[in-house]
């Protein structure tokens, strides 16, 4: 130890020189706010300690204890030594134990030990370890490392989910697929700002920027997050539904369910704000679902929060409205309020076989309120009217036949080939009560037959006990009279005919083999409220009583 002699003078004590050689080092800060390392009596006196103008350490051993924070870290340190130009000599570092819970392993250099006590001289930095399930690599620059007072910082990030950053940082981000980013972390009085960041998550790119200003009452996040190409699978733990590549534990957890379970983690939400736009310019999904864009406004406040507006390009249409979760309230309140419009009927069953292609133009509106803490019990409580409809379009002659069970026409045209028939109108008018929907009008009406349907959907139970009975327009020699039954779970539904009610019980056999009962649905999908001539017509006609 070398001392200064003149400040000595002064009454001050500084050590021009300190070199530790398998030096241990213990730091605390106690539960109620006192730092072993401050020299006042009471260990709260930020300015009460000696001065050093250069450090050096040789395999030196830190600890730093924190109770209060979950928190022990252990680090092995070491400073060159000092070149003859006086000037103080980078450190080295690793560090492993816990940090808020969660194990921690980190390593890197920066500038010379002593620097870290300049409150106005940025600290070089170069870092990079693991927290919990998080990867972190830094380097650049911070101000005061007690107080954080400033960063300007290059970052790489990546972890199972997002939201696993919460206890770490105390924002609120959404469960997320796994993901990593890479971008500029900058730091400034009451704001962090995460700039021009690009990365992946899950199968998704994902770009933007976002900042969090923590000078207010809570947090805020304000962000907006570009993406060029949105795998609709990843939206799945938004939502509490699975990632694709669980998929096979969750269908062993769950093998007839198909609706989201998992519970959304309210007690998060009163802990900040946010606002999140979201815009996604193409969508990879399953060939069945005929989505393409996506964009979205994103708000949390005061524990509510709202997607508004939400829309989505489907089936050369849109799907758009708002959904609003309060979680004041135990259970979730929730309401969705959408609207379909000019869905095409060709796009919305992408994988039917061509021969049986339909053309028209579907629309309509859903209007339901429900409570739960996930999607599923939310659509299983619901209250509300789902309403749509489809007029002067064309079906499949074939599907229209074989739906009637017109069995020599059916022949006919699979000799000549199909062709088309008009579509007069279409409807699907159902009412929702807790979780059950009824319809008040299920028909499709065409120049070949008119097709009525009834029962329920379950929302809750998450099955179907549907029956379409069609009625012919004509008069068939060879025809089977029957109802057809749509009945079990959404994961796997089951058609059947009505075998008591077969006019001709000799060629059920031959019926079962030639229909495919599940087209009797694909028109009566959709509908609306707005329509004149055809669908005015029926609307009046097949209207059940006493609703």
């Amino acid at each position: 130890v070398d001392i200064a002699i003149f400040p000595l003078f002064r009454g001050r004590i500084v050590f021009q020189d300190v070199e530790l050689d398998h030096a241990a080092l213990a730091f605390e800060k106690s539960r109620d706010g006192r730092r072993n390392w401050l020299l006042d009596q009471r260990q709260r006196d930020s300015e009460a300690r000696v001065a050093i103008r250069h450090l050096a350490v040789r395999d030196g051993r830190v600890e730093y204890d924190e109770p209060a924070q979950d928190t022990r870290l252990s680090a092995r340190i070491a400073t060159a030594k000092r070149g003859p130009d006086g000037a103080s000599a980078p450190l080295t570092f690793i560090v492993q134990g816990r940090y808020k819970g969660e194990p921690l392993v980190a390593q890197g250099t920066g500038d010379p030990v002593l620097a870290l006590r300049d409150k106005t001289r940025p600290y070089h930095l170069n870092v990079s370890g693991r927290i919990g399930q998080t990867a972190v690599g830094a380097d650049g620059h911070i101000t005061d490392l007690l107080k954080l007072s400033a960063a300007d910082l290059q970052i790489v990030i990546s972890g199972a989910s997002l939201a696993e950053l919460y206890p770490l940082v105390g924002v609120v981000f959404p469960d997320t697929p796994p993901y990593r980013t890479h971008g500029r972390l900058v730091h400034g009085p009451r704001q962090w700002r995460y700039e021009k960041f690009t990365g992946e998550m899950g199968r998704s790119d994902i770009a933007g920027s976002l900042s969090v200003d923590t000078g207010g009452r809570r947090p805020i996040l304000v962000a907006r997050l570009d993406s060029t190409r949105l795998d609709i699978s990843d939206l799945g733990p938004l939502v509490g539904a699975g990632h694709a590549d669980d998929g096979a534990a969750a269908a062993q957890r769950a093998p007839t369910g198909i609706l989201p379970r998992k519970a959304f983690r309210t007690e998060r939400w009163n802990h900040m704000d946010a606002d999140v736009t979201l815009n996604a310019g193409s969508i990879d999904r399953p060939e069945a679902l005929p989505l393409h864009r996506l964009s979205t406004r994103l708000r949390l406040q005061d524990w509510r929060l709202r997607l508004d507006p939400l829309q989505f390009d489907v089936a050369g249409g849109t799907l758009a409205g708002a959904v609003r979760l309060d979680g004041r309230a135990s259970p979730i309140q929730a309401a969705a309020t959408l609207q379909a419009r000019k869905l095409q009927l060709a796009q919305l069953f992408p994988t039917l076989d061509r021969s049986t292609a339909s053309i028209g133009e579907f629309n309509g509106n859903i209007d339901l309120k429900g409570k739960g803490d996930t999607v599923a019990t939310m659509l299983g409580s619901a209250n509300g009217q789902v309403s749509l409809l489809i007029e002067d379009g064309e079906v499949s002659k074939l599907m229209m036949e074989t739906v009637s069970l017109h069995l020599l026409e059916m022949l006919q045209l699979k000799v000549t080939g199909d062709e088309p028939v008009r579509i007069r109108c279409g409807i699907a008018d159902f009412a929702v009560k807790q979780g059950v929907m009824q319809p008040d009008i299920l028909v499709l009406d065409t120049d070949v037959s008119r097709i009525d349907g009834s029962g329920r959907i379950d929302l809750g139970q998450e099955r179907l006990d549907l029956t379409v009975v069609p009625k012919s327009r004509k008069t068939s020699l060879v025809a089977l009279r029957t109802p057809i039954h749509v009945q079990g779970s959404f994961a796997r539904p089951q058609a059947s005919l009505d075998k008591g009610k077969l006019a001709i019980r000799g060629l059920g056999a031959l019926a079962l083999g030639a229909v495919n009962p599940a087209l009797a649905l694909l028109p009566l999908i959709d509908a609306g409220r707005n329509a004149d001539s055809e669908c005015r017509r029926l609307i009046g006609e097949v209207r059940m009583p006493g609703r």
